[in-house]
């Protein structure tokens, strides 16, 4: 299972879009490896976990073109992981020589979403080449060669937010991106399932920052904390990869604050275009 993360920032990206603090700033001088769109995780060239708007930019910068992709899972309806609009331009004039069509799975929001992007400018021959499927939390699903187990994200009130378990030939990866320290039940449920995961990418949101808030995404030390959980549940052991990815530019992500978080606790920092191989 090959895990490319191709974007690992929060909403505002790093720098920040709109932002002129000593962080972006220094960022902005700095540029390469320091530069970070917003997140996106694609697993073996075919399927992907969210879609932002710089979806389009990835495969350029990667090599690959997304209409190799015919599954995208949806951890929630946000545009930084859900920018619906480039689905019109998947068939028509605008595309041809389509492999397959590309199959959606995200909450009932996601699906409102999508709808809604959608409804003006989807040409009914595009229409069938993106299906829209509709799953909840705590369910297991089988697509496209993988077994997928949907867990629920302490992310939206307003909202289903979703974690996956993905697994594929005995292999098994984590993505727990854009969630506060979720509910006792996920542990639960991931060994009953007989999850194993090889790796897992934990919401870094915050870095190394104590003492604020953090109802909807983590730190490190929250990180931690999942960490011992999934030890504890048997889902993970000693040589599972633990990723921290989505910071945001409030945590000054400079490779040099990431790396001493590496070396104190023990895990990957991703950066753009980052791949593991398990």
């Amino acid at each position: 299972m090959k895990i490319k993360y191709l974007g690992t920032a929060a909403a505002e990206g790093v720098p920040a879009m709109f932002c002129k603090c000593g962080v972006c700033a220094r960022i902005r001088a700095l540029g390469g490896r320091e530069i970070r769109t917003r997140t996106q995780v694609l697993i073996d060239g075919g399927l992907c976990i969210d879609f932002p708007p710089e979806a389009y930019a990835h495969s350029l910068t990667y090599g690959f073109s997304c209409a190799d992709i015919s599954n995208l899972l949806v951890t929630h309806s946000h545009m930084d992981h859900f920018y619906a609009h480039d689905f019109i331009l998947r068939g028509y004039r605008y595309a041809s020589g389509i492999p397959a069509p590309l199959s959606i799975y995200g909450n009932e929001e996601v699906a409102a979403v999508f709808a809604e992007c959608t409804r003006r400018e989807m040409k009914p021959v595009v229409a069938p080449n993106v299906r829209m499927n509709v799953i909840k939390p705590y369910s297991e699903y089988f697509i496209g060669g993988y077994r997928v187990l949907t867990l629920p994200a302490k992310h939206s009130v307003t909202e289903d937010a979703m974690l996956f378990y993905v697994e594929r030939d005995g292999r098994g990866y984590l993505h727990m991106h854009d969630t506060g320290l979720p509910e006792d039940g996920i542990y639960t449920y991931l060994a009953e399932h007989g999850a194993k995961a090889d790796v897992v990418s934990l919401d870094c949101t915050y870095g190394g920052r104590t003492g604020i808030a953090r109802p909807r995404h983590m730190n490190i030390e929250d990180g931690m904390q999942v960490k011992s959980r999934l030890i504890s549940a048997g889902v993970c052991g000693e040589n599972t990869k633990f990723v921290i990815t989505h910071f945001s530019h409030n945590c000054n992500p400079l490779t040099e604050n990431l790396a001493a978080l590496e070396r104190q606790y023990g895990v990957i920092a991703a950066y753009d275009g980052m791949e593991v191989e398990v």
